[in-house]
C-alpha cells in the first residue's frame, strides 16, 4: 500500500496516499475509540454545509481565491449528496470540544479540493485545511452551528412522525367514542367514561410534544458563526462576520440568524438543554400512554382486556399461542434511553468553563440518538400498534356494570356517607348500587336511572358564556 507522510504540530504519522482524511483526523481516531460509531451523518452533512457557506462567504469578500473557493464548494456539495462519508473516521465522542470533528472536514475537503484541481491528497500547498477550508473560522463556531442544523433536520423527521400519531389517536379517539367503560385511578374503579375520551387524551399530551419540539427546532436556528475562538471575531473579516449566515440560509435552505451575543452563543449550551428536555417530555408521554396500552390489553382472558393490540410475533418460546405487546414495550425502552440521555445532556451542558464548553461531542450523541430513536418508535407505534387497535366493548360493558364507581354519581343526591355505604354493601354482597338505593327508599326510580345512566356520566357540562 502506497502512503504518504503528514506532521501536524504533535509530530508526523503515515497515512494511506490516497486517504481523504489527514494526520489530525488519524490522530483523533486513535486518541479516541469510545463508541465504535462515527459521526452522524446529519453532522457530517450540516458541516460540509458550513465549510460551503463559509468558502462562498469568503470568496465574495476576496479573501479566498475563486479556484480554490470553487473546489472547496465542490468537495462540500459531494459531501451534502453523501458521497466520502466513509473518510469521516473520527468517534462521535471525543474531547478537544469537537477539534477532530472540525478538522477531519477540514482535511477531506481539502484533499478532494486538491483532487479536483489536479493535484494529489496531501499537497496542501493546493488547499489548505486550516487557511483555506477553516478560513474565518474556529471548532469553537463551526461545531455548534453544525450540531444545531443537524438537529434542525433530525427534528424535520420526527415532528411529522408526531403529527401521524396525533392523527392516528385522533381517529381511534373518534372510533371509540360511544365506547362506555370504567375510568381507573390508581388502577382502582373510578368513575364512567368513553374509551374515546381516553384516547383523545393521549393525543392532547401529543400536541403539546409537537408544540415543544416546534419551539426548541425554531431557538436552534440561531448560530454564533463569526464567532470564531470565543466571540471576539479574531481571524474573521467585517464581510464574512456580516454574512456569514445569510450565506447558511442559502445553502441550507433556511433562515438562520446570528446570535445577539456570540460570547453567549459560544460558551452557554442551555439550548441543548431544551432540546433535550423537549425529546424527554415526548419520550415521557409516549411512555406513560404505552404503559396504559398494555395495561387496557392485558389478558386476554384474566386481564382487563378491554382493548386488543394487533398481534405481531409469538410472545414465547415455550407458551403456545401467547402474544405480547411488544410494540408498546419497544417504545418505552427507548423512552428510558432517552431519559437517561437527558441527564447526561444536562450535566455535560452545566460543565462548562468560561468562554467554551469542551463537552458538546457527547451532547450531540445523545440528542441525536435520541432524536432518531424517538422517530422510528413513534413510526413502529403508529404502523404497528395505534392504528391497528380493537375495542372489545361487551368486555368494557361488563366491566362498567360490575363495578360500584357508578356510586360516586350519587354523592349530590344522597351525600357522600349513604353513596360510600351503599358502594361497600355492593361490594360486599354483590347486589347492583342500583337495587340497594331503590330498596332503601333513597330516591324515586326514574331519577335514579336518569342518574346513573352512564352516558350522562360520561359528558362535560358547562354553562354558555
Amino acid at each position: 500500500m502506497k502512503t504518504r507522510l503528514e506532521a501536524d504540530s504533535i509530530g508526523e504519522l503515515e497515512l494511506d496516499a490516497d486517504a481523504y482524511y489527514g494526520v489530525q483526523s488519524l490522530r483523533g481516531s486513535r486518541n479516541f475509540p469510545i463508541t465504535g460509531r462515527m459521526m452522524h451523518k446529519e453532522l457530517i452533512i450540516a458541516l460540509a454545509q458550513l465549510k460551503k457557506a463559509s468558502a462562498m462567504t469568503s470568496k465574495a469578500s476576496g479573501r479566498l481565491a475563486e479556484d480554490k473557493a470553487d473546489a472547496i464548494i465542490q468537495a462540500a456539495d459531494e459531501i451534502i449528496a453523501g458521497k466520502l462519508h466513509d473518510s469521516f473516521i473520527v468517534d462521535a465522542i471525543q474531547g478537544g470540544a469537537g477539534t477532530s470533528a472540525n478538522m477531519n472536514a477540514n482535511e477531506v475537503i481539502a484533499n478532494r479540493a486538491i483532487e479536483i484541481l489536479g493535484g494529489k491528497p496531501g499537497d496542501y500547498s493546493i488547499v489548505h485545511p486550516n487557511d483555506h477550508v477553516n478560513m474565518a473560522q474556529s471548532t469553537n463556531d463551526v461545531y455548534p452551528s453544525a450540531g444545531k442544523i443537524a438537529m434542525v433536520a433530525l427534528l424535520k423527521k420526527l415532528i411529522p412522525e408526531e403529527e401521524r400519531l396525533y392523527d392516528a389517536l385522533i381517529k381511534k379517539a373518534q372510533e371509540f367514542n360511544g365506547v362506555l367503560k370504567m375510568g381507573r385511578t390508581q388502577l382502582q374503579d373510578a368513575v364512567p367514561m368513553r374509551l374515546g375520551q381516553e384516547f383523545h387524551a393521549y393525543a392532547s399530551a401529543v400536541k403539546r410534544d409537537i408544540a415543544r419540539l416546534n419551539r426548541v427546532k425554531d431557538e436552534l436556528h440561531r448560530l454564533n458563526m463569526g464567532a470564531t475562538a470565543i466571540g471576539t471575531a479574531i481571524d474573521g473579516d467585517p464581510y464574512y462576520i456580516t454574512y456569514i449566515c445569510d450565506n447558511v440560509s442559502k445553502v441550507c435552505g433556511e433562515t438562520y440568524t446570528q446570535c445577539d451575543d456570540l460570547f453567549d452563543g459560544t460558551s452557554n449550551l442551555d439550548i441543548y438543554v431544551s432540546v433535550s428536555s423537549a425529546l424527554k417530555a415526548a419520550a415521557v408521554d409516549l411512555s406513560k400512554m404505552c404503559n396504559d396500552l398494555r395495561l387496557l390489553s392485558s389478558g386476554p382472558k384474566t386481564g382487563i382486556g378491554e382493548i386488543s393490540l394487533p398481534p405481531k410475533q409469538n410472545g414465547s418460546s415455550i407458551m403456545p399461542g401467547k402474544v405480547n405487546p411488544v410494540i408498546p414495550e419497544v417504545v418505552s425502552q427507548v423512552a428510558f434511553r432517552i431519559i437517561g440521555s437527558d441527564t447526561t445532556v444536562t450535566m455535560a451542558a452545566e460543565a462548562g468553563q468560561l468562554e467554551l464548553n469542551a463537552f458538546e461531542p457527547v451532547i450531540f450523541y445523545s440528542i441525536f440518538e435520541g432524536i432518531e430513536s424517538l422517530t422510528n418508535a413513534v413510526r413502529t407505534l403508529i404502523d404497528n400498534c395505534i392504528s391497528g387497535i380493537v375495542a372489545n366493548e361487551k368486555r368494557c360493558d361488563a366491566l362498567l356494570h360490575a363495578s360500584v364507581g357508578i356510586a360516586t354519581a350519587l354523592k349530590p343526591y344522597i351525600g357522600y356517607k349513604e353513596s360510600a355505604r351503599i358502594a361497600k354493601e355492593s361490594l360486599r354482597t354483590g347486589v347492583p348500587v342500583r337495587d340497594i338505593v331503590l330498596r332503601d327508599g333513597l330516591m324515586e326510580k326514574d331519577k335514579l336511572d336518569e342518574v346513573l345512566k352512564a352516558e350522562n356520566m360520561t359528558e362535560i357540562k358547562r354553562l354558555d358564556r
